[in-house]
C-alpha cells in the first residue's frame, strides 16, 4: 500500500538523523503537505516516545483566511497532543523582491525563534516542489549549485538544522496518503494564482510535462541527486584548494596569491567564492569576481587594491588578499586623562600601568587622535625620526588599517601608537602608562 510506503519514506530519512537527541519542530501550514507530515511525525513519536515533537504555525497575514488556518493547526495538535506555537509576521512589500521571496526568508527566521533552541525544524517540501524550485533556477540562469535544488539536510547561517524528510516523495503520494487516512487540511486559494512563477509551473506547465513523458518526476528526481553529488565534489575540491591557499595572518583568513596561482583560473575563482563565503559575504557579481582576480595579480605591487563589494571589500597588502568589513570612522577624545576610554567602535582603550610612557604631568592634556600620517616620531629603540607613515609601514600594517589606530597625545605631542610603538623621549621602565585596546574590559 502506497500510505505504508511513504510512511517507510519518512522513517528512514528521518531516523538517519537521530531524532530522539533533538526534538522535532514541524513547519505547519495547515495545508496537505504539513498536515501528512504533522500525522508521519506523530506517528514515529507513538513508536517512540523519546522524541520530543512540536509544531509552529507562521501567521503571514497575506490571506483573509489566516488566522482561521491559524485555528486549524491549533486544533490538529491539540487532537495529536503536540505542542503548538504560532508566530505573527509582517511582510513589507520591497521593491524588486517578489513576496514568496521575502515571505519564505521571514518564515525561516520566524520558525528559529520560536523553536527549541536544540529542535530540528522539520520542513515539509517533497520531490514536485524539487522540480519546481529546478525550472525556476533553470530560466534565471542558475549554475549547478543552484540547479541542485533543495538539499535533504541544511543549515541556517546561525547553524540550525532544517531537514525535508519528504523530498523523495511526489505530491501525489502524500495526498493519497491524506485521502486513505482521511486527513482534512486546508486549501490556499492563491495556490491557483498563475500570476506567480511557480504555480504557473505547478498548476500548467508540470502536470503537461508529466503526461507527455512517463516518469518525468522520478527522472528529474535522479538528474537533481547527480547534479547535487557533482556539486559535492566540486565543494570537496574547492575546499582542499582553500586551505591550500588560506594564510592565517593574525585574526585574519587570507588569500595567499603565490598560492593561488599555481591553481587554473576556474580553481581560483572557486576558491575566493568559497573564501568569501566563509566569511559570510554576498556572492559577488560575475564580473566582479573577474575584477578581483585580475585586479590582484596584474596591477602594481605597491598599488592600493580595493574592490567594495556588498558589506567591506577585498583589499591586497604584501601578497594577501584580506577581506575588510565596513568599518565605523573613529572619533577623537580630548582630555581622556589617565583612564580607560570607551570609543564609539564599541571597543575601549585600557590603561595600564608599568613599563611604557611617563605620567602626564599637570600641564599636559592627554588626547586620543586617529590618523596623523604625516606626524614625525622617533619610537623607543628604533634609530631617527620619521613620519608614522613610515614607522607603520616598517610595522608591516595594511593601509587600512592604520587610520583606526589610536594616537595618545599629550598636548601636541604624539607618545604612543597604541599596539606598536612609544616616543622615545616619553619611555620610562617602570612608573609608566600604556594604552591597550580590547573588546571589553
Amino acid at each position: 500500500m502506497k500510505s505504508s510506503f511513504l510512511y517507510k519514506q519518512f522513517k528512514t530519512a528521518i531516523e538517519q538523523l537521530n531524532p530522539t537527541q533533538h526534538p522535532l519542530c514541524v513547519a505547519l501550514s495547515g495545508g496537505v503537505d504539513s498536515v501528512v507530515l504533522l500525522h508521519l511525525c506523530a506517528t514515529l513519536r507513538s513508536s517512540n516516545p523519546n522524541i520530543g515533537l512540536s509544531a509552529v504555525y507562521i501567521n503571514h497575514g497575506l490571506s483573509e483566511h489566516a488566522d482561521d488556518w491559524q485555528q486549524f493547526c491549533q486544533d490538529l495538535c491539540a487532537q495529536l497532543e503536540v505542542s503548538f506555537q504560532s508566530q505573527p509576521v509582517i511582510i513589507e512589500h520591497k521593491p524588486r523582491h517578489s513576496i514568496e521571496a521575502q515571505a519564505r526568508e521571514l518564515r525561516y527566521q520566524a520558525l528559529d525563534k520560536v523553536a527549541d533552541t536544540d529542535a530540528l525544524l522539520v520542513l515539509g517540501q517533497h520531490a514536485d516542489d524539487q522540480l519546481e524550485t529546478f525550472l525556476l533556477r533553470l530560466k534565471r540562469g542558475s549554475g549547478l549549485l543552484g540547479l541542485g535544488g533543495m538539499k535533504a539536510t541544511t543549515q541556517l547561517a546561525n547553524g540550525r538544522r532544517c531537514i525535508r524528510p519528504l523530498l523523495a516523495c511526489s505530491r501525489e503520494e502524500i495526498e493519497l496518503f491524506a485521502q486513505h487516512y482521511e486527513l482534512p487540511h486546508i486549501e490556499d486559494e492563491s495556490n491557483q494564482q498563475d500570476n506567480y512563477d511557480r504555480n504557473y509551473l505547478r498548476n500548467q506547465v508540470i502536470p503537461l510535462l508529466k503526461s507527455r513523458f512517463k516518469g518525468f518526476l522520478p527522472s528529474s528526481t535522479r538528474s537533481i541527486q547527480l547534479l547535487q553529488q557533482q556539486q559535492q565534489l566540486i565543494d570537496e575540491i574547492t575546499d582542499e584548494d582553500l586551505q591550500h591557499c588560506l594564510y592565517r595572518n593574525n585574526d585574519d583568513d587570507c588569500i595567499d596569491l603565490s598560492k593561488l596561482t599555481e591553481r587554473s583560473v576556474i580553481r581560483q575563482k572557486n576558491v575566493v567564492r568559497a573564501w568569501l563565503a566563509q566569511q559570510q559575504v554576498t556572492m559577488p557579481s560575475l564580473a566582479q569576481l573577474e575584477q578581483i582576480l585580475t585586479q590582484s595579480f596584474n596591477s602594481k605591487v605597491d598599488a592600493q587594491l580595493k574592490i567594495d563589494l556588498q558589506s567591506g571589500s577585498v583589499r591586497r597588502h604584501r601578497g594577501l588578499l584580506y577581506w575588510v568589513e565596513m568599518q565605523t570612522a573613529p572619533i577623537e577624545q580630548n582630555d581622556i586623562g589617565v583612564r580607560d576610554v570607551v570609543l564609539n567602535t564599541t571597543k575601549v582603550l585600557g590603561v595600564n600601568h608599568g613599563a611604557g610612557i611617563r605620567m602626564p604631568l599637570s600641564d599636559e592634556v592627554v588626547s586620543v587622535k586617529y590618523g596623523r600620517a604625516k606626524e614625525k616620531i622617533r619610537p623607543y629603540a628604533k634609530p631617527g625620526r620619521n613620519t608614522l607613515k613610515h614607522w607603520l609601514k616598517d610595522a608591516g600594517v595594511p593601509v587600512w588599517q592604520r587610520e583606526h589606530i589610536p594616537l595618545i597625545y599629550y598636548n601636541d605631542v604624539l607618545v604612543q601608537v597604541v599596539g606598536y610603538y612609544f616616543n622615545h623621549d616619553f619611555k620610562v621602565s617602570c612608573g609608566g602608562i600604556f594604552w591597550e585596546e580590547c573588546n571589553d574590559k
